[in-house]
């Protein structure tokens, strides 16, 4: 071990030095998964959309030869009766179903592992998830632990299963993760919670239904959660260095989606073209950040998640604006084309700078955030779990993200004090408020 004033000593502790050695791991990282996604095929599943789209996902489970369909959801979901409008499809068509309604937030290997025995148990031939991406990544480790025949702990990593998986299909309940075009699913560990994900192209569903209807009974706040989720995956895919013209496209038409028809859902949950409109959006963002990858906005996120059970969306919410503003210099020019590509600037555009247009726009997404109701603020915020949350999140980054500008921890931590700090300037003058009214 080198003496503390020794000149090794002091290199080992040169955080610049450490920065430069980070960024340069995380660059050589991004640069191999380009290639990786450039080279590995990623299927699309079949995408069904509309009122009736529910009912032609089921023809064509049948037409595929399911027999005996294991349909994963949740509690709530459940007792609302959402899955009843295709079991009564089912029953009509002398399809056999098996019912799994024990996924929760989060899911465990356990919760994971009651999901494939039942399922195998019943001899089913097709899986069908319906609810969040919860629900979906669940279904999707069901079905590949089945497929497989092992315990899903095994297939955690990249490309670690052996055969295909279980027929699969989905109908998302929200519009938000686009779980239903990805080939990735996380599971949290049965007690530390600690989240693990399972990556293969395989893992994408055969097809899945945008089905408005269904959509409609999501409650506001977590349409606007949601809707913001979809938006960061957008956005995110856009400045990501590994962007390419497809995962432009879906990510531009993505984030037009968003903008424009994320309020009207929110106002009216009842209008089942914004409802529409934004599950497809959500299946776009899923497209585009299936090959260009994600960003600080989620590695943050997810910190805010697992320390103070924010929900993911929200915690995106929270913390996107930081993350734009930190990305601005390194991203304006990325960020002006796309605030023309989607049509949201002032007359007169072609006469601002770059960096107008990138200002105005970051100020619409923190516009859009307000109007959808979502309080940008965190309770129980410590400064002592900073450290161990910073260096988490840059990790996550390094390990599998291609971001326009690289921080050290002490750059997260600093957006994680600016969080702290307007949600305790949030938390006093609500308090003032209410002494007042």
């Amino acid at each position: 071990m080198p003496a503390k004033n020794s000149a090794l000593a002091k290199l080992m502790n040169n955080h610049k030095l450490q920065h430069a050695g980070y960024v340069a791991v995380a660059k050589t990282r991004a640069k191999v998964l380009k290639v990786v996604a450039n080279i590995l095929p990623v299927p699309r599943p079949l995408l069904f959309v509309g009122e009736s789209s529910c009912n032609e996902l089921c023809d064509m489970m049948i037409n595929e030869g399911a027999t005996n369909v294991f349909i994963v959801t949740d509690a709530v979901l459940n007792k609302l009766a959402v899955p009843k409008k295709v079991t009564d499809y089912l029953e009509q068509n002398n399809i056999n179903f098996e019912i799994y309604d024990g996924i929760t937030p989060d899911p465990t290997f356990t919760v994971v592992e009651e999901g494939l025995s039942q399922s195998t148990t019943a001899k089913c031939d097709a899986i069908l998830a319906i609810g969040g991406g919860s629900v979906i990544d669940a279904a999707k480790m069901i079905a590949m632990a089945q497929g497989n025949n092992c315990k899903p702990q095994k297939l955690i990593g990249i490309l670690k299963a052996r055969k295909p998986c279980m027929p699969l299909y989905c109908i998302p309940t929200t519009a938000g993760t686009g779980s239903e075009a990805t080939l990735g699913a996380v599971v949290s560990d049965n007690e530390t919670h600690q989240k693990a994900i399972s990556i293969d192209p395989r893992m994408v569903p055969l097809a899945a239904a945008i089905d408005p209807i269904i959509m409609k009974g999501m409650p506001p706040h977590i349409t606007a959660d949601t809707g913001i989720d979809v938006l960061t995956h957008a956005l995110e895919a856009w400045m990501s260095v590994n962007a390419s013209v497809e995962t432009d496209y879906y990510a531009a038409s993505a984030t037009k989606a968003v903008m424009k028809y994320l309020p009207l859902a929110y106002k009216d949950g009842n209008d089942l073209k914004a409802r529409e409109e934004m599950g497809i959006a959500a299946h776009y963002g899923g497209i585009a950040f299936n090959k260009a990858g994600l960003g600080y906005v989620h590695a943050i996120a997810h910190q805010l998640g697992a320390h103070y059970s924010i929900p993911h969306g929200r915690a995106n919410a929270i913390v996107l604006p930081y993350v734009l503003d930190l990305n601005r210099k390194d991203s304006e020019k990325r960020l002006a084309k796309l605030a023309k590509k989607i049509g949201i600037v002032e007359s007169g555009a072609n006469n601002k700078t770059d960096k107008e247009l990138a200002s105005y726009f970051i100020d619409q997404v923190r516009e859009l955030i307000e109007t959808v109701g979502i309080n940008p603020t965190v309770k129980g915020m410590k400064k002592t779990d900073f450290e161990s949350m910073a260096k988490a999140a840059a990790k996550e980054v390094s390990d599998t993200y291609a971001v326009p500008t690289y921080m050290p921890a002490s750059g997260i931590k600093k957006i994680l004090l600016k969080i702290q700090i307007a949600s305790e300037d949030r938390a006093i003058k609500d308090s003032n408020n209410e002494k007042m009214a």
